[in-house]
């Protein structure tokens, strides 16, 4: 093998490898998404909230993420500063997240939340507004 032949072999080899690695796509904290399981709660000590977490790429729900911030406040009334304990709570459903929460006064509450997906360089963040209700 001569030298040019080498050098062209080289240069077509790297020129697949390039074109081979731009079809590689990463996902975005953006892609992921979550979801109130429903967002009428019952006001009151004890209560359970759901929350999914949705690749919204397939539109499939993401099990074994890792949610190490959560908060509860009433900002949504005007009430930021009131906030409320949230504790996790088991869930049987792959992708769906459970917490227990003390909801005091009836009126909107807003659950922000901040998880990392296996496989994700970025944290995925979220917020959601729910009504608590007597």
């Amino acid at each position: 093998m001569n030298r040019t032949s080498f050098s062209a072999g080289a240069m077509l080899l790297s020129g697949v490898l390039i074109i081979g690695s731009a079809t590689v796509t990463l996902a975005a904290s953006t892609d992921y998404e979550f979801q109130p399981v429903s967002t009428d709660v019952k006001q009151g000590q004890g209560s359970l909230v759901s929350v999914r977490l949705i690749d919204k790429r397939t539109g499939k729900p993401v099990p074994d993420a890792v949610i190490f911030t959560t908060r509860m406040d009433m900002a949504p009334e005007g009430m930021e500063m009131m906030v409320t304990p949230v504790e996790a709570a088991t869930s049987t459903e792959p992708g769906v997240y459970a917490f227990k929460t003390d909801f005091a006064m009836a009126g909107g509450w807003r659950f922000k939340l901040a998880a990392k997906v296996q496989g994700e360089p970025d944290t995925v963040e979220g917020e959601l507004v729910l009504k608590a209700a007597p």
